[in-house]
């Protein structure tokens, strides 16, 4: 059991106790790798640190079921964690580095003087065991500690919890109160060990209501910061606004402190946050897109069908990179089935599909394992998950060369805040739609976060899509201006540019001069359709794929959508508002299921020129069409149409079936493109028994077989696959190929 220490009376003390017992450890010579300040640290033992030198390793932790609701009574929990064992197995299953699980809300996984150990370890220090064995394999081991976690700690120090705007309790910690103190003390007996790196997860402030924190503390520092008190409700006005600075304030200050003590006591022990900035969180986690990913040596964010979705696994890769740009990011997934705290093991060729899209996107990737009850460890997992890293490791050198972009994909954390306010999936939708349409339309996309814009981002892809980006600011209203005028294109859909920094509908509309068009008014309904001119470059039958947009025909692209005149830009089309029945008029009857097609109240599309560029503007909504309960494969085919009126011309152009991804990258020293080629191949699943009619996503079982053409602008002076059963054939600038794997690599020297 757990002694109760007095923190609020020691927490002064604590960092200074932590930083002393670290130095006598270092006088007594059982610290080689751990220095009482920067000019006392020892050299690193290679030139780069381990996360620019490997690119898969393995996170190791006991099961989620025991987590804030532990007896420390029962000892067959992680009775046979075995540091040691741990360690063999990962080595043995190809990892590189192991993340390996030190802390969480109830227990440490060491001999800690802080904290309680879990009840199962007895005398046994299992991070002992495990550094002992590291070394003998040169294995980067890493600290999994949990901050954010609800358990024994936080019942124990009931005057660091979050508070909400009644006063009570909401049951997580509170990041300006004292707890970062014993975080510290944490962490410095920790570094006791030697170990190489800290891995911080639940860096949160929840994922939900009840919102925090209204605790004395953050009233007092709010009142300081904005001289006036804290609002008390949720009224999405400019009082909220600064609640919401306040709250990310908070969340970037402790991570910045922490990285800050761990430096000071060994500038070689490096340090990431687990990250909750890209979708499908939103402002409750208290995490922006830019401002949270930066504050360690790089960024680690998760990924899984079941949470991202399947399409949302290079999404999420992406979107780590746009964040933290020219610096490695991380990228953790599961071996389990359905979520991280099963001990259930996907199909190799699952597993295979998630970590080869992963390094196809450049992230270095952590296969996670959640140990059974008693800690011992799954033989077939292991099997399984050896095979997926050993596959990685052998194809290391196709892995982190320069994306070739098609399109550059718009992310607006201020539009997510304020027009997506507690249903931020209103606005998620347009973002993942355009991905997805990008995915199946073989379109190579970048991400685009409105907290790092600059002229040379937006220069890196050839189109811009503004996926209903419902808020610019006149500054990235400016540089999108130049953008175009210097020769950039753009394709803007929905209700972009039409509310003001609070999600207020603007009296002017932002972009009214580049779309060169008056915005009349938005309609309020989501079942809108579109009908193509017949004079229209948008229409007709695509020879590959056999889909026909035809003149005149109204199809459903579901989604916000815009009522405008054609001022300089030229006009095409037809946007139809949705029939409405008599009872639907008198607000009788939902409209969540879409009506047909009714009157004509626009134009469909508008294509502008400004300057040396090009703006194409769609009135309704493809992208989030794409990502509806309501998707048309019409939707997707219009989007890779808008897009190629654009941008007639891909450098690299692929014809594939939809559910092969492809990811093109250059290595321009080199003269070489390589392509890789990634089939998501699910079985079928049912629906659950609740929650119906949803269904759950399937596993990937069997090994696909299917046809590819790829054209290029460039002269092919060699192409080959990395499978040598791939079947490849060359004529002038296309190649032709059939390819039966999950993952497979033209290397196309130009």
């Amino acid at each position: 059991m757990n002694v109760h220490v007095n923190w609020e009376d020691q927490r002064a003390l604590l960092g200074k106790l932590a930083i002393a017992v670290v130095c006598i450890g270092l006088l007594l010579g059982g610290l080689e790798r751990v220095a009482c300040s920067a000019q006392e640290t020892a050299p690193p033992t290679h030139p780069r640190p381990w996360f620019e030198r490997f690119i898969v390793g393995m996170e190791v932790g006991p099961t989620g079921a025991q987590f804030g609701h532990s007896d420390p009574e029962d000892t067959r929990y992680c009775r046979l964690w075995d540091g040691q064992e741990i360690v063999q197995r990962c080595v043995a299953a190809n990892a590189e580095y192991l993340v390996l699980w030190l802390r969480d809300g109830d227990y440490a996984y060491y001999n800690s003087k802080l904290l309680p150990k879990a009840p199962g370890l007895g005398d046994r220090d299992p991070l002992r065991e495990a550094m002992e064995e590291a070394k003998k394999h040169n294995l980067p081991i890493i600290s999994y500690c949990v901050v954010q976690q609800g358990g024994i700690f936080l019942n124990e120090n009931p005057q660091w919890q979050m508070r909400d705007a009644q006063g009570q309790p909401i049951g997580r910690f509170c990041f300006n109160s004292g707890y970062l103190e014993a975080i510290k003390a944490m962490v410095a007996e920790q570094m006791e060990y030697g170990i190489d790196g800290f891995h911080i997860d639940m860096l949160d402030q929840g994922f939900g209501k009840p919102y925090g924190c209204w605790c004395e503390t953050c009233q007092a520092q709010f009142q300081d910061r904005y001289d006036g008190p804290m609002p008390r409700d949720v009224g999405w006005d400019r009082n909220w606004d600064q609640m919401l600075e306040f709250r990310y304030e908070a969340s970037a200050r402790f991570e910045q402190e922490l990285t800050a003590y761990i430096k000071s006591i060994n500038p070689a022990v490096t340090v990431d946050y687990n990250y909750h900035g890209s979708p499908p969180f939103s402002f409750e986690v208290g995490q922006r897109p830019v401002q949270h990913a930066g504050n360690g040596d790089f960024v680690t964010g998760e990924t899984g069908v079941w949470g991202f979705s399947a399409l949302g696994v290079g999404l999420n890769a992406e979107f780590y990179r746009a964040a933290t740009p020219d610096i490695p990011f991380q990228v953790a997934i599961q071996r389990g089935v359905h979520m991280y705290h099963d001990q259930t093991t996907r199909p190799l060729h699952d597993m295979r599909w998630e970590t080869l899209t992963l390094l196809a996107h450049g992230a270095f990737v952590t296969m996670i394992d959640k140990t059974a009850f008693d800690g011992s460890l799954d033989p077939v997992a292991y099997d399984r998950m050896g095979h997926v890293l050993h596959e990685a490791r052998a194809k290391r050198e196709h892995f982190g060369q320069t994306p070739i972009y098609d399109v550059g994909l718009y992310f607006s954390s201020r539009s997510r805040d304020w027009i997506g306010r507690e249903q931020p999936g209103t606005y998620f939708q347009s973002f993942q739609g355009a991905h997805q349409a990008c995915v199946m339309e073989h379109l190579q996309f970048g991400v685009i976060l409105d907290e790092n814009v600059s002229l040379a981002g937006l220069q890196q892809f050839p189109v811009v899509c503004l996926p209903n980006v419902g808020h610019l600011s006149p500054r990235e209203v400016a540089l999108l201006t130049e953008y175009v005028q210097t020769g950039g294109k753009l394709l803007i859909t929905g209700q972009t540019g039409q509310f003001d920094s609070l999600g207020q509908p603007l009296a002017g509309r932002a972009l009214q001069d580049l779309i060169g068009a008056k915005v009349e008014r938005r309609l309020d309904s989501n079942d809108n359709w579109l009908s193509l001119a017949a004079d229209s470059s948008l229409v007709g039958t695509d020879p590959y794929r056999g889909r026909e947009l035809l003149a005149g025909w109204p199809f459903l692209v579901k989604g916000p959508a815009t009522v405008y005149t054609a001022k300089t830009a030229t006009a095409s089309g037809q946007l139809r508002a949705p029939d409405r029945t008599n009872r639907q008029l008198q607000g009788r009857m939902g409209t969540e299921w879409p009506m047909s097609a009714g009157e004509v109240v626009g134009p469909a599309v508008l294509v502008n020129s400004v300057g040396q560029g090009r703006v194409v503007t769609c009135a309704a909504s493809p992208d989030y069409a794409s990502a509806s309960e309501h998707a048309l494969v019409e939707n997707r085919e219009l989007f890779r149409r808008l897009y190629r009126l654009l941008q007639p011309e891909s450098r690299v152009s692929v014809n594939a079936p939809a559910n092969v991804e492809a990811v093109v990258t250059d290595d321009p020293a080199k003269r070489q493109i390589r392509l890789h080629l990634l089939a998501y191949h699910p079985t079928p699943r049912t629906t659950p028994a609740q929650n119906r009619p949803y269904v759950l996503p399937g596993l990937i079982e069997d090994v696909p077989i299917f046809r590819v053409e790829v054209s290029l602008t460039d002269d092919i002076q060699q192409a080959r696959a990395w499978d040598e059963q791939t079947q490849l054939s060359v004529d002038g600038r296309v190649i032709k190929a059939t390819i039966e794997n999950i993952h497979d690599i033209m290397i196309i020297n130009y």
